[in-house]
């Protein structure tokens, strides 16, 4: 008979799997709505500004909440800048190009193309901060961009050759956001992973708010109710909600178990898109999806052992700075 202590492990294990399990199925949601953001006539840089500004508010009221339990020291202007840089590269740019993508391909093969975003740090580690890359790991990436491959023939047979641009943007988001992790590495130990995602996130919303009153400035105030409504869907349902609810999730279960979980993002956003946008489900995206998810089990599988300090820490950061906007 178990003992109370390890019912309570095990309610504790079990809730923290449906936080991240949860989390990462919100998270998928976002391209279903901005591909409805789309039909009512909104372009790309409308729908971030909007996404933006309505999650600002809910941003700022975890920093609060978290302020009142934990003293937090001031910036110096260095770190400032940084942070500046990292909003602009992690959650502007790369929200930009991924809502640019979705205009082209479908929702399926854009979160695949993101779910790739760990083997693009991987390659950038290699190439860049000649990090080692293990035999499997190669094997992965391979499998992986496979997978990609096969579902970018099915979205071309269907949407032609702007499903090449499509891919290509998302993948340029997804090397943008690579970038960001990257560069959160070190910072996310010295301000704190709330604290920065709202940092970043505030300067994301600057920079997306500047660029729709350069491009049109009466956009935000002209949409169609509709628009408003899938805005704030967006920024609570497919935002901040599940970037809690991951945070929440790391701290019970650990970053590997979370990033496992993460699997279930491509798998229902191609139900979504079938059900809700009516995009069709092929044995083709299927057998591509599969090699994505295996490819990336592989690297999850890999890291799982390393669970010193050093893994745990870069992991969190990773992973706590990943929600937001992608």
């Amino acid at each position: 008979m178990r003992s109370a202590s390890e019912i309570l492990h095990h309610r504790r294990y079990l809730y923290g799997l449906l936080m991240a399990s949860i989390g990462s199925v919100l998270f998928s949601g976002k391209a279903i709505l901005i591909k409805l953001g789309f039909t009512y006539g909104a372009n790309a840089e409308t729908l971030l500004a909007l996404r933006m500004v309505m999650a600002l508010p809910l941003f700022w009221g975890i920093y609060w909440w978290r302020a009142r339990r934990q003293v937090m020291d001031p910036l110096a202007w260095q770190d400032q800048i940084k942070i500046f840089a990292l909003g602009f590269m992690g959650y502007f740019l790369s929200s930009y190009l991924d809502f640019l993508g979705l205009q082209y391909i479908s929702v399926g093969l854009e979160r695949i193309v993101l779910y790739l975003t760990p083997t693009i740090v991987l390659l950038i580690s290699y190439f860049v901060l000649n990090k080692s890359i293990s035999r499997l790991q190669w094997y992965a990436l391979a499998v992986g961009y496979l997978g990609v491959i096969v579902v970018f023939i099915q979205d071309a047979s269907s949407t032609g050759t702007m499903a090449a641009l499509g891919m290509l943007l998302v993948f340029a988001s997804a090397c943008s956001y690579a970038i960001y992790m990257i560069g959160s590495g070190e910072m996310v130990k010295r301000v704190g992973s709330v604290r920065l995602v709202v940092y970043a996130s505030s300067a994301s919303t600057l920079i997306s708010v500047m660029q729709i009153l350069i491009y049109d400035p009466q956009a935000m105030f002209t949409q169609v109710p509709q628009i408003y409504w899938l805005s704030l869907l967006n920024a609570s349902l497919c935002t901040v909600i599940p970037m809690l609810l991951i945070m929440i999730a790391i701290s019970r279960i650990g970053s590997p178990l979370v990033a496992q979980s993460g699997i279930l993002g491509p798998i229902s956003t191609l139900f979504m898109g079938w059900l809700v946008l009516s995009e069709p489900i092929t044995w083709i995206q299927l057998g591509g999806m599969s090699l994505v998810i295996g490819a990336m089990w592989l690297l999850v599988r890999n890291d799982a052992p390393s669970k010193q300090k050093g893994f745990k820490s870069k992991k969190l950061s990773e992973l706590e700075g990943s929600d937001p906007l992608n």
